[in-house]
């Protein structure tokens, strides 16, 4: 019988009870189920990227649990007084922006802390909505902007000599002064190319598998356009690219040929795998994992939601931006916050010697867009 390789397993061979489990399919619809079981390797990468032990670990896991079904409810009930969700881990702290005291009540009653601002969340995303609508006119020298919920600004991104030319691009939002803000940064984004977090695979290059889906798997759309084929283990036939967007998105997803069998596990890098259990998405200030082929698992915190970062290729919406580290070869990789896909990498600056800012695309939108199943173990 000839050997089957499994797309999202580790680079040698995934535990037994892994290899012998039957692959289940969820729906883009993200569970609520906390992280209660939760892979040593996962354990082990937060120690060490985030200094907590197993304890804290799992406690950290569960408050991130805690600030995603809050900011998931408050964005339900509150409506158009919801301005933002934000993770003060040190203080083990939900808080939640609002724009009146009437919201602020409902926001206490459900156990976190409320903030009364100026300006809602859905004002403040028209604002950076409009900037998006002029992203083919921003300076290579702005690396981003993005909905800053803790400041209650929309946050205009540059390189030092790009300052004024950010100042500029700030006023065509046509907000009022105060609103949208430039930030200063010595980082300059950048795709990673041949990089793709999970497994590798091949298209001329390499890139690294994202999350298993039903009948293939997602991973970042700078790797490949629709009709690439790619390979993977000892240039074994894989798949195809069917659908891929970027600039404006980077995702994509291949379908696999038979011989390659989804299953909803994540390489940790460490010999063993960890289980996919669901999509729900996780809030800023959050812990937040990724696997990658150049680099294998690193660890961070979850800094913005919603970003547009403006690579030299063009304008990429709906990012989210970390703080753990990447480099060429993770683009496309996986992910995860506990058990939860949260996206597959696009690309950042820095490097994982001296530490920088990753980007990526989050997951449930590209299960949405190509009416996906994720793959679950």
């Amino acid at each position: 019988m000839p050997r089957r390789i499994v797309s999202v397993a580790a680079a040698g061979v995934l535990a037994a009870g892994l290899v012998a489990a039957v692959p289940q399919t969820a729906t883009a619809a993200p569970t609520d189920a906390p992280s209660t079981d939760v892979s040593p390797q996962v354990l082990g990468a937060m120690e060490r990227d985030l200094g907590l032990d197993a304890g804290a670990a799992k406690a950290r896991l569960a408050l991130d649990h805690k600030a995603a079904t809050t900011e998931k409810s408050m964005r339900e009930s509150l409506g158009g007084s919801f301005a933002g969700t934000w993770l003060d881990a040190t203080a083990g702290t939900v808080h939640v922006a609002v724009t009146d005291e009437a919201a602020a009540a409902k926001v206490r009653a459900a156990g976190a802390s409320a903030t009364v601002v100026a300006r809602s969340e859905a004002s403040l995303t028209a604002i950076k909505d409009k900037l998006d609508a002029k992203a083919g006119t921003a300076a290579k020298s702005i690396t981003g902007w993005y909905v800053d919920v803790q400041t209650n600004t929309v946050v205009v991104k540059a390189k030092p000599e790009g300052a004024s030319a950010a100042k500029s691009f700030a006023a065509t939002s046509g907000a009022a002064s105060g609103v949208v803000r430039v930030e200063v940064t010595q980082e300059q984004p950048r795709t990673f190319y041949n990089v793709v977090g999970g497994d590798a695979y091949y298209m001329g290059g390499r890139c690294s598998v994202g999350f298993a889906v039903s009948g293939g798997f997602v991973t970042a759309g700078h790797c490949g356009t629709v009709g690439t084929a790619t390979q993977g283990y000892n240039q074994v036939s894989q798949g195809t690219f069917e659908g891929s967007s970027f600039p404006g998105n980077d995702y994509a997803w291949v379908s696999t040929n038979a011989d390659w069998t989804p299953t909803g596990s994540v390489n940790d890098y460490a010999g063993g795998a960890v289980a996919v259990a669901g999509s729900t998405e996780s809030a800023v200030g959050s812990s937040i994992c990724r696997s990658g082929s150049t680099t294998g698992w690193q660890c961070g915190t979850v800094e913005a939601k919603n970003q547009t970062v403006n690579y030299a290729e063009g304008a990429v919406l709906g990012m989210t931006q970390t703080t753990a580290c990447a480099e060429p070869g993770d683009s496309g990789g996986s992910w995860l916050t506990g058990n939860q896909a949260q996206g597959v990498t696009s690309g950042g600056s820095g490097n994982c010697t001296s530490g920088g800012t990753t980007f990526f695309q989050p997951v449930n939108e590209i299960l949405s867009t190509y009416g996906l199943s994720l793959v679950t173990s």
